[in-house]
């Protein structure tokens, strides 16, 4: 598996930036809030802002790599996420950062749904063993980002910002270099093609599952940071540990799991273990060391989830990878992109431990979603998971 092209490798790194950006401005919302005299579901709107844009842009990721070929489109995704970091980092208000995290988003939506077809599509092996790869990549990328933020937030809340900014032109001219030029599809794809792609029931029903899941996933991520009240350092370190778990868990415990038990019972106990995390987060809210500790621990859970949901939505329906791609991206971001503002609202207007009640149980309705949907995937998984990917050369 780890045997692949330079211009797989060369995609991969380019998503270990891309992914520290997601957990990157964790250890810095206390910061931004201070430094800027903002409330936690302002600041939460960094979040926010980030998804909403990314779930819409998915829409038209597809149609775009179509017309112009994926390098291009991987190429145009990276310079647009310069762009948003560096100017949200010389921003002066909450709503400056957060309007720059929106473009920010779109250039993620370009970027993230184009790479993982091109690394499924490039790398050498089956889909299984690319799509490990590509959640490899996106773990350490989840587990640098805080540490890096906390790092260069520690310094200035501005850093992190201009860091991703710095890497993601390095990997811009990596990705140049290294990856071949890619053609253009042989049918170009429509904006419509992704919400036909949601008339399969399979397909709808893991990115309804997700969605619920990224509920309960970033009202951790966005609201976290404020009960534990530490400095940007700490959160980043904490966060740290929670994106070693992650990644652990995604590339070495998921694949080991589903040959056992299968994709769909391990998903299904997976998301129940997520909840009952959330609800001791819900019970514990007022002792730091029980938030951190659920922290790490909900690190575990939700790598195995991003491995076998990922792996799922690329065998649920008999449409092209990119297009089943950015349908289920679609749902599962815009509609987590609430969870981030109403977990600060909850926490400010209500009290702290809502958010987590929340969230619990936004994942176990999804864990109902995916048991009344599993027919329409049992025996597709099983079958498809192994499907070897073309070879690169």
């Amino acid at each position: 598996m780890w045997r692949q092209p330079k211009a797989v490798w060369a995609v991969a790194f380019a998503c270990v930036v891309a992914f520290m950006g997601i957990g990157l401005v964790d250890p810095i919302l206390k910061p931004i809030a201070e430094s800027l005299n903002a409330t936690p579901s302002e600041v939460s709107l960094l979040f926010t802002s980030y998804m909403a844009v990314m779930g819409v842009a998915m829409l038209i990721t597809g149609a775009v790599a179509s017309r112009i070929g994926a390098k291009r489109t991987l190429l145009a995704g990276l310079a647009v996420i310069i762009a948003g970091a560096g100017l949200a980092g010389m921003s002066d208000t909450v709503l400056g950062i957060v309007g720059w995290r929106a473009l920010w988003g779109l250039g993620n939506a370009l970027f993230i749904a184009t790479a993982l077809a091109t690394i499924v599509n490039a790398a050498r092996g089956s889909v299984a063993q690319a799509i490990i790869l590509y959640e490899a990549a996106l773990g350490l990328g989840i587990a640098v980002g805080p540490l890096v933020g906390g790092v260069l937030g520690s310094i200035s809340w501005r850093g992190p910002f201009f860091g991703v900014s710095t890497l993601m032109a390095v990997a811009l001219l990596v990705t140049a270099w290294l990856l071949p030029p890619t053609p253009r599809s042989a049918r170009a794809t429509t904006l419509a093609d992704p919400f036909r792609a949601l008339r399969h029931r399979g397909l709808l029903g893991v990115a309804i599952t997700a969605l619920l899941y990224n509920f309960g996933f970033f009202a951790l991520l966005a609201f976290t940071p404020f009960p534990l009240d530490m400095t940007a350092h700490q959160i980043g370190l904490i966060f740290f540990g929670w994106g070693v778990a992650l990644a652990f868990t995604s590339v070495v415990a998921a694949p080991r799991l589903q040959a056992r038990f299968g994709t769909l019972p391990v998903l299904l106990w997976n998301l129940i273990a997520l909840a009952a995390t959330l609800v001791v987060m819900a019970l514990g809210t007022d002792v730091k060391a029980v938030l951190a500790t659920c922290v790490v621990v909900a690190g575990l859970f939700i790598g195995i989830n991003n491995t076998l949901i990922t792996e799922t939505v690329m065998t649920a329906a008999p449409v092209e990878r990119g297009v089943a791609s950015a349908a289920y991206s679609f749902v599962r971001f815009s509609g987590a992109a609430l969870a981030p503002w109403l977990a600060g609202w909850l926490g400010e207007q209500v009290n702290v431990h809502l958010p987590y009640w929340v969230g619990a149980a936004a994942v176990l309705l999804g864990v109902g979603v995916l048991a009344a949907t599993r027919r329409h995937l049992t025996g597709r998984t099983a079958a498809e998971q192994h499907e070897p990917v073309r070879s690169a050369g």
